[in-house]
């Protein structure tokens, strides 16, 4: 059973507290006060808090031989870190964000005098073009056109894809649709996403796809909550279920459709947005709408999506005369 801790006249949970590293024990309740705040008070998203926690760790454990005191740590200390740290540039930057914004906690609560992490630098990095795998428009009307309608799971699977294809969202932006987020607003029906840092859109449904969407809907066979899952997994018998698609098998579900059409295997759900995003830019869109419909708060983010220089890295190398 759970402890509890009478707070007035409510009883509430108490929370677990993890094994801290001993360089925070040392500090008693002052440094477990800064961890907590670092990490579970200033870090809202899960997946950076984890990659966070991870950092800190890991140079804690390092530097613990060497100087077990927080506020003794200096620039050099840091410097030798990650000289020996055998890990990804970007990860690196990671790495001394998580160690930066820690310490900032500590200077903050008084526990350091100074950021021992803030003059210390990482390589440089710079990137002019994503890693995400390119899929061509040619490949992706290609995949929709190989989906054979005549079956539900036809029918769901290529509204799915066509969604990804012309909404240019993430595939657990999909998996979070409920029935109600497709609204009709007099003129045009949208899509109302629920994407990632909390941000909420809608975005208009272009006809093609309106009517895959409506085709798709039409087996549901209308009698649903209009709270639940927009995209149904099947059940062994060939029906929707009650139960929603994960993004996990969103993917799993692209992944087989590339498959059956014959095409790359890298190709993956996010390969969907920079394929939007070059198709758009190509046919002269401005780079600010292509960063919106991203849902980008910095179109030097969209930009590593356009694979236009790509293509003509190509067509040039295809002009060497050897």
């Amino acid at each position: 059973m759970q402890e509890l801790e009478v707070i007035g006249n409510a009883a509430l949970p108490v929370a677990k507290i993890e094994v801290l590293p001993n360089a925070i024990l040392q500090l008693g309740a002052q440094g477990q006060f800064a961890w907590e705040e670092f990490f579970a008070a200033q870090i809202r998203n899960k997946h950076t808090r984890s990659a966070y926690l991870h950092a800190v760790k890991a140079f804690l454990t390092w530097i613990e031989p060497q100087e077990p005191q927080l506020a003794r740590i200096t620039p050099g200390m840091v410097g030798r870190y990650f000289d020996q740290l055998q890990i990804s540039i970007p990860s690196k930057k990671l790495h001394m964000s998580a160690i930066r914004g820690f310490f900032d906690v500590l200077v903050l609560r008084h526990i350091c005098m100074l950021n021992p992490a803030l003059s210390v630098r990482t390589e440089r990095y710079s990137v002019s073009e994503g890693k995400t795998p390119e899929i061509t428009p040619q490949q992706a009307r290609q995949l929709l056109e190989s989906i054979d309608t005549a079956s539900p799971s036809g029918i769901r699977d290529k509204a799915i894809i066509a969604t990804l294809i012309f909404t240019a969202v993430r595939a657990g932006a999909i998996a979070k649709l409920r029935v109600l987020d497709l609204v009709n607003e007099g003129n045009q029906y949208s899509l109302r996403f629920s994407e990632k840092g909390g941000k909420q859109r809608a975005i208009p449904v272009r006809h093609d796809l309106q009517l895959m969407l409506f085709e798709y809907l039409d087996l549901l066979g209308g009698g649903e909550s209009k709270d639940s899952p927009l995209f149904r997994s099947m059940s062994r018998k060939g029906y929707y279920s009650e139960s929603g698609l994960s993004g996990v098998d969103i993917c799993r579900l692209v992944k087989r459709r590339l498959r059956l059409a014959k095409l790359p295997p890298q190709i993956s759900p996010h390969s969907f947005r920079s394929c939007t995003a070059t198709s758009l830019l190509l046919h002269g869109t401005p780079l600010e709408d292509v960063q919106y419909l991203l849902g980008h708060s910095d179109s030097r983010i969209t930009k590593l999506y356009d694979r236009r220089q790509r293509e003509v890295t190509r067509n040039i190398v295809e002009r060497i005369s050897v």
